[in-house]
């Protein structure tokens, strides 16, 4: 347990954030000011002077002493600027595709980016506080339902559906470009065998029987806006959500069960009442509600984009990756809530991160060879899996041999394959998001006679939340309310 310093609502916003998310970060139970026996955290002024490497080095220079540990505000400074997107909300920047340049990004400064920087400091506070606890009980929350470590999700943009040839000669021309004649050659002559057919309707089926072969389930983004000439140009708009072959699409992803979710228009960065005319829209298509988004092109503009998403009523925003490059955007594998900076206030949207899609590597990395894009997105979930954190990637369901992709059934095959190893608490995005917030506002308000912890929480859960102690060994189940025996 940790008890939090009694002034800490006197810290500036942005350290009070960063404060809330290190401490929700590092699992560690918090407690009420009157359980003594909790280990005390305290802001200090020590400045370190140290560069970003140097605070993931020296693990964000926490530092324990006997019933307290100590962190200093520039780790907070550091966290905020990060996890807070503080540094690419002030950003004017933008590439070809109106999208802030990754080079904005702090820990891409620092070479950090394939680090969860902000998730590691977690772990360390968590370390700090069983040194610094001696004898005194530590009490931490499980990381995940029913007793796994770490989460996964897959996620699939639907970016194409109609006009399928337009999009295999785009992708031939871009083969070309990098001298891939071969791949080129392959891609025409299974294009040639299409003709006639819908290669995008089979690559979709084949993916939606991968997942079901092994149980997994998936979160979809569709655009929803009506497409036209200049938005099927620009690579924005370019299929009728309610056209026969989306309509068939669309039914088939439901009826096995799958998340829908909304892929926002380059038109919801520039008028942000679109964001909730394509939410109805989509609601209206597949009949059930819609929570989560995530921009078409991962293009946005980082903060005014998220008040948009606010105000149509989104619960999870799912755009914080990089286009170009896999990594950690935001600095942590998990779900953390969205700081707006202009406003200088957490917000009831939580960020989901993305940290790994198949077309950074095909499209900016020149990388061609889908065994090797599955090979990143392995090294990534161990980083995951380090930090017990949420791996989330993004598969492109149009990814097929006459659209340019040959090998990538198999590929995404041997994705599902290496995740499902690892064991993961493998789900779709909305209950991962209602999962973390259950279990952020966990809190210790007192202790029973038999030494067990007397937790709060807020809301109901269909999961049990397991207390830990700090070598992670179950020590207590909380049942929640409305509690459905899972």
């Amino acid at each position: 347990m940790i008890r939090l310093p009694p002034n800490h609502d006197k810290l500036r916003a942005a350290d009070r954030y960063a404060l809330h998310v290190l401490t929700d970060l590092s699992r560690l139970l918090p407690a009420d000011p009157d359980i003594e026996d909790a280990v005390r955290l305290e802001i200090v002024d020590v400045d370190p002077s140290a560069d970003l490497r140097a605070f993931a080095t020296h693990k964000w220079f926490v530092d324990a002493g006997d019933g307290v540990v100590r962190v200093p505000r520039a780790t907070l400074e550091h966290i905020a600027q990060i996890a807070g997107a503080t540094a690419e909300q002030g950003a004017t920047e933008r590439d070809r595709y109106g999208r802030v340049p990754s080079a904005r990004n702090p820990t891409v400064q620092a070479g950090l980016e394939r680090t969860p920087m902000v998730s590691l400091a977690g772990v360390a506070l968590r370390q700090a506080v069983v040194i610094a606890a001696g004898r005194r009980p530590v009490r931490t929350v499980a990381p995940w339902p029913n007793g796994k470590r770490w989460a996964a999700a897959l996620t699939h943009d639907l970016d194409v559906v109609e006009v399928w040839p337009v999009f295999t000669g785009l992708r031939i021309v871009e083969l070309l470009r990098k001298g891939r004649v071969g791949i080129a050659a392959r891609v025409a002559g299974a294009a040639l065998r299409g003709i006639g057919g819908d290669p995008v309707w089979r690559a979709a089926r084949t993916l939606l029987a991968q997942e079901k072969e092994r149980g997994v389930r998936s979160t979809w983004f569709v655009l929803c806006g009506t497409p036209t000439f200049a938005t099927r140009r620009a690579g924005d708009l370019t299929y009728r959500p309610d056209g026969d072959k989306a309509t068939r699409l669309l039914q088939a992803v439901v009826s096995a069960g799958h998340e829908m979710a909304l892929h926002g228009s380059f038109e919801t960065g520039d008028r942000p009442a679109a964001f909730a005319e394509q939410r109805v829209r989509l609601e209206r298509l597949v009949g059930r509600p819609v929570t989560g988004v995530r921009q078409h092109y991962v293009r946005m503009a980082p903060g005014a984009t998220q008040r948009g998403m606010l105000d149509a009523g989104f619960s999870y925003d799912a755009t914080f990756g990089f286009p170009d490059r896999n990594g950690f955007r935001l600095g942590v594998a998990d779900v953390v809530p969205w700081w707006d900076a202009g406003a200088e206030m957490a917000t009831g949207l939580e960020q989901v991160p993305l940290m790994w899609m198949d077309r950074a590597q095909s499209k900016y990395q020149g990388i061609e060879d889908p065994d090797a894009w599955i090979d990143d997105a392995a090294a990534l979930a161990a980083e995951v899996r380090a930090v017990d954190g949420a791996w989330v990637g993004v598969w492109h369901p149009n990814l097929a041999p006459a659209l340019g992709f040959p090998g990538a059934a198999d590929a995404y095959a041997r994705l599902l394959d290496l995740l499902l190893a690892a064991d993961p608490w493998i789900t779709t995005l909305e209950p991962m998001v209602a999962w973390r917030r259950w279990r952020r506002s966990a809190r210790a308000v007192g202790l029973t006679p038999a030494g067990l912890v007397d937790v709060s929480m807020e809301g109901a859960s269909p999961y049990h939340l397991q207390v830990e102690d700090g070598d992670g060994r179950p020590v207590q189940v909380v049942a929640p309310r409305g509690d459905t025996g899972a």
